[in-house]
Formats: C-alpha cells, structure tokens, sequence
C-alpha cells in the first residue's frame, strides 16, 4: 500500500551515501584546485553540491532524514555568510513542501482508518497535498458541515522509517557538525528517536491541539486551528489561510517581520504557562502570519484602536500549526531559567553559578569560576539586556564562532556544562526560535514578553512583616 521508500536497506543505502558523497566532493574539490581554480570558487561549488545531495535526500525520504533537515534549518542562520548561501534555497524548501504520496495511497490510508464511506464526511476534498512533512501530509478539504479542514494523513510505515533513519543518521552525525558550529547533532537525533511513538500517535496530538486552541479561542494575537475529526493516522482540523512564514522570512515587510518575531518570542514563553505545554517544533513550516482582517473590522468599533492590551487595530496575528511534538510542563517552564537569566542580567555571578550546580548544568566534579560562567553566558543573553533587541544572522553567527572555536574560553568552558536530561527540549526549542528570530531579522521586544510569562525572571516582592497588633488598653 505504501509509496514511502520504507525499506530498511533502500533507505539505509541512501542514507549510507550521504558521507561517500562528501568525500567525494572533498577530493573533486582539490583535484580543481591543483587545476588552478580558486579555493573560494570550488568551496562554493562544493558546498552547493553537498546542499543539493543532502536535501534532495532527506527531502525524497520524509520520515527522519527529512524531520532532521527541518531541524536543521532553523540554524541556517549560524553559518558564515559563504557557506550558508548555497543551503538556504535548499533548505527553505523542507519548510514548506516535499514529495507528495500519490492520490490512491492517500484514499487507502482514509479507506482504512476513517471507513470505505469517508468521502461523505467531505463535501470536496483535494488529491493534490497543500504540504508534506516528516511523517504526513496535508489536504485541503471542505467538512460535511462547511467547515474549510486540513486533513493531516500519515505516511504509511512511517514509524519504521523514522526509527530507521534516526538510527542511521547518527552513524554520522560528526560529518554532519559543520552545517551548524558549536552544536553536537548526536543529541539532537537521539532527542528525535526518543520522542518517535509521541509524534505518530494522532491521539497525543488532537489533544495537544485542542488545550491550546481552547486556551488561545479569543486571543487577539494567536490563532490555534480547532480539531475537527481524529483516528488513527488521520486528523482533520480547520484550515489555516495565511503567510507562510518561509515567504515573510523570504520577502517579508519590516513590520510583518517585526511582528512575526514579537509572537514568536511570546507563543514560546505563554505557551508553557497558559497550557502546561512547550509545542517543541518550532521550524518556519509550522506558522502562518494571518492579515488583520478582524482587527480592523474591530477598529469600527474600537475608534482608539486598542483591544484592551491585546493587538492593536490593523495587527498581523501568528497561526500555529502541528502540535505532534509537545513537552509537558504542568507548572510552566521551570523557575530556575528565569532566575539564572534575571541573576546574570543582575551580575551575580556566585548566584548563577550555585544555581546551576544545583540543577546539574555543572556536575558534582567539575569545578569552574563563576566569573568565568558569567562572562560565558553574558554574550547569549544579549537580547534580554535591552529594550528591544534586532535578531540577525551576523548576531547568531558570532555567538556560533564564539562557542565553536576551540581557541575561545567560551568553547573550553561550554564543553564542561552540562544539559539535563529535563532541559534539553526546552533548549533545543529555544534555540531552534532564536534561530528563526534570526532568520527574520526581526525587533523584538523580548524583556516584555520575559517580564510576563516566564517564572523567576521578576522577583517577587518580599510580603511586608505585619505591624504587631497593640493588646487592649495599650
């Protein structure tokens, strides 16, 4: 029944040719060089080269090979500017589309798991996908009642393909280090293959929708699609019409850039403490910037065009897509984050770093200066210092050099933290929308959205003792 290469040997001799291929172009490469080419010339030639093999591959492959990319891709920005050109256009085309299963698989999969009658819960459906993703794809469709839904159907096999992938890949995940410096990509796949059977399970994902589209009904700055219909491997939701956030990245406007990444930074830090959920894949394919159409019918009836502290009148809104991949923190994001980041804005260099010995980001047998740790996180924090701070490529490429250089104190001191086990989605999440911030180039406001939704950043007030009440006749 299924088109998806799900095969272990095929895929893992795909996979397996990836390193070959490298190799090979390194030796092209010098064999150019000794010909009397430049080295900058068949640099760039090599680093296209690599770019269309490694994407065309994981692309072609869905399952892991592809979620890695799209991982990937939200670092794109860490890269020198001559070595990030070639992967951009490849990259951005992970975001946002892949090959499509054909139309008779895609009946089968609905056959099986929704009934030999699904047609009828449609008034029309489209063969054609609107979008392919790692484990799915997505069909534009009309419901039974009206409704326009986006019918999110799983590729069959594609658990199989997943742990295969995610398996393989980390066979060489060293050659894979210098798409993004400073960053060990071995987590990062492990992270993958451990979260496998959350992603896959539709049940888990429906209702990670629905409290967050509950939580966000009347927001006025982001918009959660409703769950329409959910079975296995099927979920049907309302569409989402808007901008993809690859095409504002792309030839977006300052001011939709700007907004984009206003909502991000506070869809990232709101999630957590309105729903108890981080939603932990954050690549651009997943957003939608939706035009105000709404606000400014409000504005009518608004005449100062305020929304009570929501939007403004005439506001972009953000719409977030596919939460399959989800961290579950019932009480928000942890006090300790927004504690260690308010102390190092403070310069309380023996506070952060007691803070970190007690949460495990410096085991018991490593011993370090604090100044030292302070003037390591400093440089990262920057965008929590000002009152608004502009993300750019040049700004993440720097940190990057910084940690990854093994010259650097950064790069000797980072490799003596360590990453619980507990933090570590938080982080990738994290860094994953810096790396989006980025690739905006977008103004942000961060402290505010810091100041109102991520615990221990504001000290609380101490409660003033209570004056002793005067006995009788006093």
């Amino acid at each position: 029944m299924s088109d998806l290469p799900r095969k272990a040997v095929t895929r893992t001799a795909k996979l397996a040719a990836l390193p070959l291929g490298f190799a090979g172009r390194a030796t092209w490469g010098l064999g150019k060089r000794i010909g009397g080419r430049s080295a900058e010339l068949v640099a760039r030639e090599v680093q296209q080269r690599t770019a269309d093999q490694l994407f065309k591959t994981l692309g072609e492959l869905k399952g892991g090979a592809m979620k890695l990319g799209q991982a990937l891709s939200v670092f794109e920005s860490a890269l020198p500017e001559e070595v990030a050109g070639p992967y951009r256009a490849a990259l951005t085309k992970l975001q946002e589309a892949a090959p499509p299963l054909p139309a008779a698989t895609v009946h089968a999969v609905l056959a099986e798991r929704i009934g030999e009658d699904w047609r009828e819960y449609f008034l029309e459906f489209e063969d054609k996908p609107s979008a392919a993703a790692s484990i799915g794809q997505v069909h534009r469709g009309v419901w039974h009642d009206g409704r326009e839904v986006a019918v999110k159907v799983q590729y069959p096999g594609a658990g199989e393909a997943l742990l295969s992938d995610l398996t393989q890949l980390s066979r060489f995940a060293r050659l894979l280090g210098p798409l993004v410096p400073g960053m060990d990509i071995k987590p990062l796949i492990k992270e993958m293959r451990d979260r496998v059977s959350e992603e896959l399970d539709y049940e888990l994902e429906a209702e990670a929708q629905r409290v967050h589209a509950e939580e966000f009904a009347d927001d006025p700055d982001v918009v959660i699609p409703e769950v329409v219909h959910q079975s296995d491997q099927v979920l049907v939701t309302e569409w989402m019409d808007g901008v993809p956030l690859a095409d504002v990245i792309a030839d977006g406007t300052a001011e939709q850039r700007d907004r984009a990444g206003q909502l991000l930074a506070r869809f990232l830090f709101s999630g957590p403490a309105r729903t108890g959920l981080l939603h932990a894949d954050p690549h651009p394919g997943n957003f939608r910037l939706l035009p105000p159409a709404e606000a400014q019918e409000e504005a009518s009836e608004n005449p100062d065009g305020s929304d009570e502290g929501g939007a403004k009148a005439g506001e972009w809104r953000l719409g977030v897509l596919d939460f399959g991949t989800v961290d579950r923190l019932p009480g928000g994001l942890p006090g300790t984050i927004g504690e260690s980041l308010r102390m190092t804005l403070e310069g309380d260099a023996a506070g952060v770093y007691g803070l970190l010995r007690d949460e495990g980001f410096v085991k018991e047998s490593i011993e370090l200066e604090p100044d030292e740790v302070l003037d390591y996180l400093l440089p990262i924090i920057e965008p929590a210092q000002v009152e608004e701070f502009t993300f750019s490529r040049g700004w993440l490429r720097d940190q990057a050099a910084r940690i990854a250089d093994p010259r650097s104190p950064a790069h000797q001191l980072g490799r003596q933290l360590n990453l619980p086990p507990s933090y570590l989605l938080i982080h990738r999440v994290t860094l994953s929308t810096i790396g989006v911030l980025c690739q905006l180039g977008a103004a942000v406001r961060l402290r505010d959205e810091l100041e109102a939704w991520l615990p221990g950043f504001v000290e609380e007030a101490e409660e003033p003792e209570s004056e002793p009440v005067p006995e009788a006749g006093a």
